[in-house]
């Protein structure tokens, strides 16, 4: 695997928001809005942090899956694409790319056991074809650096170690967003520790004054997760159904 960032096949990938945010013409032709769109990605980032507690995998495998989940939808239409097959395929994958390969019949398994909707039933034979189509999507780009590589030191060298779980629970939610397609991994990390530093009333402003970040980018990103937090409680199970309802219309 690469081990410079900045030379890597994920820098060369990052995109703008602009980029992200598009609904393709043939999830618009269905009704799909921006909305829908998020909701739907938002619930199978979910759907494979459930499925993964179930197989058990590293967070980083769940990180990993979700990254080339929201890279896919970035340039393939949910139609074309069916979340419900693309978010366990995606986990196979990237349990493969991140060396704690899961047997694709346990996940198939799992799904039955999870979920009793028989549109999330799937054979271990559309996995593995799935899979395919996802290597074809990202270019057979695999390459993802996360957060949490650098995340223990920071969060030691910023004085900041009695709050570790909820640093680290900021950053397993940016996975929620799009973040991770759009800013490097190092920049989500340092906005969660600004985040943290806030909740907690502590200033750290020379501490990211010294490291010469881009504390713009970093107070963007940080002023996103807390939107995203406010944004959330609002988000109820009939607007999520609502939005996956949208897949199933014949068009």
């Amino acid at each position: 695997m690469a081990t410079n960032f900045w030379t890597s096949t994920h820098y060369k990938a990052l995109l703008d928001q602009e980029e992200v945010d598009v609904v393709h013409n043939l999830d618009k032709q269905r009704g799909i809005t921006l909305e829908d769109f998020k909701l739907i990605k938002l619930h199978m980032t979910n759907y494979i942090a459930r499925l993964a507690q179930n197989v058990k995998v590293r967070q980083r495998v769940v990180a990993t899956a979700v990254t080339y989940m929201r890279r896919v939808y970035a340039r393939r239409s949910m139609t074309e694409y069916d979340p419900r097959l693309l978010a366990p395929s995606c986990l196979y994958l990237a349990s493969k790319s991140e060396e704690s390969t899961v047997q694709a019949r346990l996940l198939v398994f799992y799904i039955k056991k999870i979920y009793s909707d028989e549109k999330y039933r799937c054979e271990i034979k559309e996995i593995l074809e799935m899979e395919m189509k996802i290597l074809e999507a990202l270019n057979y780009y695999l390459i993802v650096f996360h957060p949490y590589h650098a995340l223990p030191q920071l969060v030691q060298d910023a004085g900041m170690s009695d709050a570790t779980q909820l640093i680290w629970g900021l950053v397993n939610d940016t996975y929620k967003m799009d973040l991770i397609l759009i800013h490097p991994p190092h920049l989500i990390g340092l906005a969660c520790i600004y985040v943290a530093s806030v909740l907690k009333e502590k200033d750290n402003t020379p501490w990211f004054e010294d490291l010469r970040a881009d504390m713009n980018t970093v107070k963007n990103i940080a002023m996103e997760i807390l939107d995203f937090y406010d944004t959330h409680k609002m988000i109820t199970d009939e607007r999520v159904n609502a939005a996956m309802h949208k897949l199933t219309i014949r068009i």
